[in-house]
Parts: structure tokens; sequence; C-alpha cells
């Protein structure tokens, strides 16, 4: 009897365990796949809840180097920018570790494991074509950056310009000047993020006027808020119409993608909230008046650049304790998290609004960093190879921003990786000996080649 008793009374237990289980894998189901019960989460909580634990521990998702800006250099102590001489500390070069791009995450399934995309224009080759440049480094000067145009320089190999980039199961048109502002008529494009976002900005100003004179292209910087502060050594941004098609391309500079706010707008000392779940004021202002938006964001994420700005990073308004998300790495994936999100939610207000965020664009410096003697002395096109075969993007952390949301992302990191003899190099209007950037690129160049594949997704 006892024995029968036992059998009975562990049989129901067993059962019942088995219902609850039964019942709690429902639960966790439903409040992972019901979108009401996951907009109860904060934007935070949400970031936290699809981020794994090894996600934050990946130090490759750490800060990239300190970016260069107007006058990049290696062997330098220190740095000026706008007017602040800044001396990174041995923290920030801790910080300074494999860049994202450099991520080889072999057990790492994503969207495109998944399912198939139609065309991936990441994946593909470079291929000889005596059509390129698309346009002359010695016409464009209305737009183009003496500091960028190679043929300004003491450079005298420019094979680098001879390349495009050929993806494997797309069509690509060819770039038009005349054909992109006849698409883009009574249409307005935004390049938003950091020096590299305005290096594209010029490469498509150029690509749009075929590197020619175009004095009837308006200035309308005032339209957009883009104007001078008063100490700053350049505006926040350039925009310009073209008023044949009425199309207008505009740079606003966000090196962050935050929303950036004094804390004591009465204070002229005063720190800055950098709002890691906000867009920059600029687009929740102007989003009604722009078409296509190309984000950009990575090298400006680290310690030296947050302190020379002042900036402290808040979420939900309040300033940032969690010492997860206070990593730079973890802030900078949380930014972009919150930034393709915000879109999500903007699109089907605006459904005439396209929005792309580009990955990363790689960095090339060698036998040290950029402050220790770092530099791209290579001038042979394609030394690291001339293709890409891998299905995942090289930019994880972007590819997984946009996952699940309609913005589309503008893979350049993979193809650009194998360009590293098209940097700007030691070569420079004001060559001096030491002095390196092997951040931004030589144009007309690899730039080019993301717009081209900007304009194939339009």
């Amino acid at each position: 009897m006892k024995g029968g008793q036992s059998s009975r009374f562990w049989g129901r237990h067993s059962s019942l365990t088995l219902a609850a289980l039964f019942l709690t894998t429902i639960f966790f189901w439903s409040w992972e796949n019901n979108p009401l019960l996951t907009s109860l989460l904060s934007a935070q909580e949400q970031f936290l809840m699809h981020t794994s634990v090894d996600h934050f521990h990946d130090t490759s998702l750490l800060s990239n180097p300190l970016e260069l800006e107007e006058d990049s250099v290696s062997q330098l102590p220190e740095y000026t920018e706008d007017g602040i001489t800044i001396k990174p500390s041995e923290s920030d070069m801790d910080e300074m570790t494999t860049p994202v791009y450099e991520r080889k995450d072999q057990n790492r399934v994503s969207d495109s494991h998944i399912k198939k995309r139609a065309c991936d224009y990441g994946k593909g080759r470079w291929v000889a074509d005596n059509r390129r440049p698309l346009y002359s480094g010695l016409g464009c000067k209305q737009w183009l950056s003496d500091m960028w145009a190679c043929r300004l320089t003491q450079r005298t190999d420019f094979s680098y310009e001879g390349y495009r980039w050929q993806p494997n199961d797309c069509e690509m048109p060819e770039f038009q000047g005349s054909e992109f502002l006849r698409r883009m008529q009574d249409k307005t494009i935004a390049f938003i993020g950091d020096s590299l976002g305005r290096q594209q900005f010029q490469s498509l100003m150029c690509m749009a006027s075929g590197g020619e004179e175009k004095p009837e292209v308006e200035s309308v910087e005032w339209k957009f808020g883009l104007t001078k502060s008063k100490g700053a050594i350049r505006p926040d941004g350039w925009a310009y119409r073209f008023p044949a098609t009425n199309s207008t391309i505009l740079y606003y500079w966000s090196a962050s993608l935050c929303g950036i706010e004094p804390i004591n707008i009465t204070d002229p000392a005063t720190e800055y909230a950098m709002h890691l779940d906000r867009p920059p004021a600029f687009l929740e202002r102007y989003l009604p008046q722009l078409d296509v938006v190309i984000l950009n964001t990575g090298h400006h994420w680290n310690r030296g650049k947050l302190r020379a700005n002042k900036w402290l990073m808040y979420a939900e308004g309040k300033q940032v304790i969690n010492r997860k998300l206070a990593e730079m790495g973890n802030a900078k994936n949380y930014t972009l998290y919150s930034i393709a999100r915000w879109f999500d939610s903007q699109i089907p207000l605006y459904p005439h609004l396209k929005v792309f965020l580009r990955t990363i664009s790689p960095r090339h410096f060698a036998n040290g960093e950029w402050n220790t003697g770092g530099s791209c002395n290579n001038l042979s096109p394609l030394s690291k190879g001339s293709e890409v075969f891998q299905n995942q993007s090289s930019d994880p952390v972007v590819e997984d921003a946009v996952s699940g949301t309609m913005v589309k992302i503008l893979d350049i990191t993979a193809l650009s990786e194998l360009r590293d003899e098209a940097h700007i190099s030691h070569y420079s209007r004001k060559a001096s000996e030491g002095v390196n950037d092997c951040l931004h690129w030589c144009l007309p160049g690899i730039p080019d080649t993301w717009n081209e594949l900007l304009y194939a997704q339009l």
C-alpha cells in the first residue's frame, strides 16, 4: 500500500512539474513574441534583453581608436580639435582594442543566414575599369576639400582610382550624375555622421556634378539651421540645391548619432548630456523635409573624445550608472540600436523616407597606432585580395542594429578593407615626417563606391 501511495504521489508531482514547465515556456514565448508585452519594457531593457552576456563581454565591440580629424596624424603625443588640446591617457589606449570590423565569430548566426537576401551588394569583387574615376580630383574644387584631394598632393601613383566594385548577384547601374539628380527630383538626401560621412557627402557632390563647376548650385544651409556657431572652426554642416531638379544634398555633423544638449544652459563651461537613446535634435526637427538619410558613426567612441567634448552618457533622461552600458562599445551599440528603432517608428509616418545605416569604414594602420608610428605605405592595389566571399557583414553591430527594422544596411566594410592603398597616408599638401592618415580616403576614391552602392539601392 505504501509503495502504491508513493507511486501515485510522485506521479501527481511529476505531472504538476511538467505542467508548470509547459506554462512557463508558453509565458516566455508569448512575452518575447508579443509586441504589446515587449513594448512595456523600456528601450534600455529591450536592448539588454536582446543582447547576450557574451555580447557585453566581447572586447572586439569596444571603441575604435580616435578618429583623426581634418589633419589626421600619427606619432604625435597630443592632438587639437576645435581649439582644444587633447592628451590621450593610458586608459584611452587601453580602450583602443580590435576594431569591430576585424571581429571573426564563426558561430554567430545572423538574419542573412536565416533568410537569404535578394541581393547582397557587399559580396563581390573589385575589377579594373578604365572608365574610372567618375570625376576629376583636380576639377572638383567647388566641394572637395583640399586635404582629401590626393591629386593636389605629392602622391604620384593613382592606380587606386581605376577600379569599380562588382557585386556577385546584383545588377549595378552605371552612375550618371544627371540620372541621379532626375531620380532625386524634388527630394533631399542627408548624410548624418562623422568626417567619413562628410567624405561620402563630398564624394556625392562631385559625382552628381561630374566634378565640374556648377555656379547655379545654391547654398541652402539656412533652410536647415546649419550655421557656424561662435568660436567654431566650421559650421554644423552644408546643404546644396541643384535648381534644375530641385534636388538637395546635405551633410550634418553628428559624430555619435546621439542627442546632445547642455546640462546647464546658463553656464558657459557646462557639460553636455549625450543621450544614447535619442536622435540628434537636427533629425527630430528636419526629418519631414528629408527623403533619404545615410547614417554613420564609430570612430569617435572613446574616452578622449567624450572628455574633450564634455559629454556625459545619458539614457532614459538620467546619467548612465549601469557599468555594462557605460562601457564604450556597449554605449555605441545601444545608440545604434536606439536610432534604428527610432527611425523604424518614423518611417510609417513618412512613407517616402528611406534610411540607411552605413557600416564602419576600416582603418589600415600598420606597425603601430595613429599615435605610435602607424602607417599605410602600400601603393599596390588589391594586395590583400580582390574578392569578398562572406555571407554576413563584417560589421555585426550595425547588422544586428537594423535587424527587424525598416532601416537598410549600407554594407561597405569588407569591400573597403581590401583597399588599404587608397588612404591619404603620409601624402598631404603639408606633408611632413611622421604624418599619416590611414583612416580617411583619397577622393576620388573608395567613398565613390559607397555612393554607387547607395545609388543602386535607391
